[in-house]
């Protein structure tokens, strides 16, 4: 190592000779989301920090414990392609995001440089967001909810519009007995239909909040419900008159013929992609052109790297890529690095806006994160992160679980032959 390089490297660490010797989880409830976060400890005290999937299981990190223990975490492609394999769509891929943030977080300050060096350098200084914002019963309020978030400084918007606002409207649903209240079965499985009574009433609602928000600012469109392909249809061809921003997860990401239909029917950009697991779970509908936005979770699709990757798959077919976050300012600022490096994005989401104590779950970063509708994009070591702030994240311990980072020495030693090949 040059002399000049080794100036900017963390002198109480020796890179090459850095060890991961422990990894521990406390489980936090109600920020708003429920989430494990996840530390990784070596031989030198430096710490990284990470964070399993909303809502999803610790188990999915701890299983993996005992193969990462003597590993050195600035390998972290190494060690990812070792555990990529025990992760899966969905939260299911929590565990092996949740690591492959807590390496880049380690490596980052052994080196001392954002993690967004690590993946490539940045294109952008401060990362654009948008707030997700809770429902109201009618399209007024909801504009003025909306108009809110302008006045906070918000550029990007987003809002929910389906079946769940028609739930009291007579004539504007049609569901086979009890389907309504079914939200284990897929969207084209269920037989609901969306009348012209409930598509009427829809636009209306979206009209009165552009009559508050006006035409100033993006406005992206979510959670329409599990309604057939054919209602889907017909919905967004009557909502395309608003010019929304995108269609989010009309229907299930695995079917790519129906989202190839559902883009060719209509005029407004289509979104998905925050349960999809690796890049190559985003390359059928890349490749189909059936998706105008990406819209990957980096806890649910790999990580920063491996998220990386997936926005430049998608730039080459000409697709943008957003972002979807629902966790602590650890998962948040793993995005924001990963947004930083990453030429075709877009927009970047948070649900804790109304909380500010979010804000003081971590020490090093900026108060609030989000400031003018941005996130500076850090440049100390790492994510960005000093550390966690123990008083705060007590304060949210799920008390039907574990305490902050209890020892789990139970893990270290679950074996299993997990080579893929003879």
């Amino acid at each position: 190592m040059s002399l000049i390089s080794e100036q900017n490297v963390n002198q109480s660490s020796r890179p090459s000779d850095l060890k991961i010797t422990d990894l521990r989880v406390v489980s936090l409830k109600g920020l708003p989301m429920d989430l494990p976060l996840i530390r990784i400890d070596t031989n030198q005290g430096i710490s990284g920090y990470g964070e399993v999937r909303d809502w999803a299981s610790k188990t999915y990190a701890l299983m993996l414990k005992n193969r990462i223990l003597g590993e050195n975490p600035c390998n972290v492609d190494k060690i990812f392609r070792r555990i990529k394999q025990f992760g899966h769509h969905a939260r299911q891929g929590g565990g092996v995001c949740g690591i492959e943030m807590a390496l880049m977080d380690l490596a980052g300050k052994a080196y001392g440089v954002p993690a967004y060096m690590l993946a490539g350098g940045k294109f952008r200084d401060k990362v654009l967001c948008y707030s997700d914002t809770p429902s109201e019963d009618n399209g007024l309020a909801m504009g003025q909810r909306l108009k809110e978030r302008m006045d906070q400084g918000f550029r990007f918007l987003k809002m929910d519009v389906g079946i769940g606002l028609l739930r009291g409207v007579p004539g504007a649903l049609l569901a086979p007995p009890g389907m309504l209240d079914r939200y284990d079965i897929m969207h084209p499985l269920t037989g609901i239909q969306i009348t012209s009574i409930g598509i009427d009433w829809l636009c209306r609602y979206v009209d009165e909040v552009r009559s508050i928000i006006g035409y100033e600012v993006p406005l992206a469109v979510d959670h329409f419900g599990h309604i057939s392909l054919e209602s889907c249809i017909r919905l967004g061809q009557a909502l395309d008159q608003y010019t929304l921003a995108w269609y989010e997860d009309m229907i299930p990401w695995q079917f790519t013929d129906m989202y190839l239909r559902l883009s060719q029917a209509v005029r407004t950009p289509i979104c998905t992609g925050e349960d999809i697991y690796l890049k190559e779970g985003f390359k059928p509908l890349l490749e189909a052109r059936a998706v105008a936005v990406i819209h990957p979770d980096l806890a649910t699709s790999g990580g920063i790297l491996e998220t990386k990757k997936i926005g430049d798959l998608a730039q080459e077919h000409g697709v943008a890529m957003a972002m979807h976050m629902a966790g602590s300012p650890v998962a948040a600022l793993a995005a924001v690095h990963c947004a930083a490096a990453t030429e075709n994005f877009l927009v970047l989401e948070n649900h804790s806006v109304d909380l500010p104590e979010w804000n003081d779950l971590v020490t090093g970063m900026e108060k609030p994160l989000i400031q003018n509708g941005f996130i500076n994009v850090p440049e100390t070591p790492g994510l960005g992160i000093g550390d966690l702030n123990e008083e705060v994240v007590r304060k949210y311990i799920d008390p039907n679980d574990s305490g902050y980072f209890e020892p789990t020495e139970a893990w270290n030693k679950e074996k299993s032959w997990d080579r893929l090949w003879s």
